[in-house]
């Protein structure tokens, strides 16, 4: 029996000492990395959203794991000159909340594309937006969509970004399922909040990157340490293992849509390739353009920027903006 207390004892010093750890290194990536837009309340929740330039109204939403900073280094500059750019943190990541308890550890529910499709929705209309293009990157793509298909006539138009869009082979890494789960997110991700090394988050961005290399200064310029708090890894994993079902069950709808759209995508995207999301995309719908940018990842507003702010120049053209 005391050596079953002293175990007892023992595993609650280390649990606890893991935690204590991770809030440090949570309490200094926020110290580090504040808001850089203004904070919006949405049914009681904050959610974090920054403003650019002036003329029609561009929403851009970032992908899995992201945050508003991984396009305020070129993208938003850039398509600023036309457009007035509202950028999102997306529910749960960067400065955005998720919706109550969605990121602790007694649930492996995760909001929905609709869903956070439509409390952003209400936090760009408190900002006045109207008639918006909507750009989705990677898992955002799901939010475009899903904003499209709920409230067809609103959007100006839709910008898919290496984004995806239909179920596909093989689901998502493992490391996903855990992070979700009840004991995962109880004891796995405090562990990787806490002691994850700066050349393992190094490898898993290049990861995303390939075949162009990560930009310098894209580690603090994006605020990529928000992106390993506990919560935002659970609310992350759980999206991601819910997505497949979701685009599965929105894919069928997409041929009813009428406003034009863009597709941007890179011919040598491995993280959501063209071959099983854009491509079959483009056959879909009645009024898209397709642009395969050759050599370009997943990442293609910093492989390519150029082509990618013609091609949106292109759409508000097609939807008759100024």
């Amino acid at each position: 029996m005391k050596l079953v207390l002293s175990l007892a004892a023992l595993t609650a010093l280390l649990v606890g000492a893991v935690q204590w750890r991770a809030h440090q290194v949570e309490t200094r990536a926020e110290a580090e990395f504040p808001p850089q837009g203004q904070i919006i309340e949405v049914e009681g929740r904050k959610i974090h959203a920054l403003r650019q330039g002036q003329g029609p109204d561009l929403i851009i939403l970032h992908g899995a794991s992201g945050s508003i900073g991984d396009f305020t280094m070129e993208l938003v500059p850039a398509l600023a000159k036309r457009f007035r750019v509202t950028v999102f943190d997306r529910p749960g990541f960067g400065w955005s909340e998720p919706a109550p308890g969605m990121g602790g550890i007694w649930t492996t529910r995760s909001e929905s594309p609709q869903e956070q499709a439509r409390v952003i929705r209400a936090a760009a209309q408190q900002l006045g937006v109207t008639r918006p293009i909507i750009l989705g990157h990677s898992y955002a793509g799901s939010l475009a969509m899903a904003w499209a298909l709920e409230f067809p006539e609103e959007p100006a138009g839709l910008v898919m970004l290496g984004a995806v869009s239909q179920p596909w082979p093989g689901g998502v890494a493992r490391m996903y399922h855990i992070n979700g789960s009840y004991l995962g997110s109880a004891l796995a991700v405090p562990l990787l909040t806490a002691f994850a090394s700066a050349e393992k988050v190094q490898s898993v961005v290049a990861q995303i990157f390939r075949p162009q290399p990560v930009p310098e200064a894209y580690h603090d310029r994006a605020a990529v340490p928000l992106s390993l708090r506990r919560s935002t890894l659970r609310v992350n994993a759980r999206q991601l293992t819910a997505l497949q079902d979701h685009v599965a069950a929105m894919a069928p709808e997409f041929a009813r849509l009428r406003l034009p759209v863009a597709i941007i995508h890179g011919d040598k995207d491995r993280i959501v390739p063209a071959e099983t999301h854009a491509i079959p995309l483009h056959a879909q719908l009645s009024d898209s353009r397709l642009t395969l940018l050759d050599g370009i990842g997943h990442m293609p507003h910093h492989g390519d920027i150029s082509d990618v702010v013609t091609a949106i120049h292109q759409l508000a053209d097609r939807a008759a903006l100024p």
